[in-house]
């Protein structure tokens, strides 16, 4: 594992903190440009009352906001767990270099465990994409959120 890759997971893993201090399933962010933390995002689905506020989206959102353009090339961004489709395709509609995840989604991911939009080749943009950085810590996150929650 790159030492980038850990660092920047590290700070989506705290984003997904935020959002399970906010009782939001956790799952965090990070959106890096040459270098450095451009946008950030965790869930807000129940507190915005809003089905696409998805950890992804709301970082995706910022840094287009941020940049004044839809386009987010050069750009890596870092999320706790394996994008589902809707997020999936916003990460290649926005035009995303790079996708790192965490844990994998078995149920609804789309990088590669039931689909794989990222790098669908009947799309017209494809990314790279790093799977399994600090798998563990975000599914361990998780399992706690979830195991409260019964």
């Amino acid at each position: 594992m790159d030492k980038n890759d850990i660092y920047f997971m590290r700070e989506a893993l705290a984003e997904a903190e935020k959002a399970f201090a906010l009782d939001e399933v956790p799952i965090g962010a990070v959106i890096v440009y040459q270098g450095g933390i451009y946008a950030r995002g965790h869930n807000l689905r129940e507190n915005l009352k809003d089905p696409t506020a998805h950890a992804e989206i709301v970082a995706i959102r910022r840094a287009a906001a941020k940049r004044g353009v839809w386009r987010l090339h050069g750009m890596t961004i870092y999320v706790t767990l394996e994008p589902c489709p809707m997020c999936s395709g916003a990460m290649v509609n926005a035009r995303l270099d790079r996708l790192v995840f965490g844990a994998y989604d078995t149920k609804a991911g789309a990088a590669g465990s039931l689909m794989n939009i990222a790098n669908d080749e009947r799309l017209n943009h494809r990314m790279e994409v790093v799977s399994g950085v600090l798998a563990k810590e975000s599914g361990e996150l998780l399992k706690k959120f979830f195991q409260l929650k019964r």
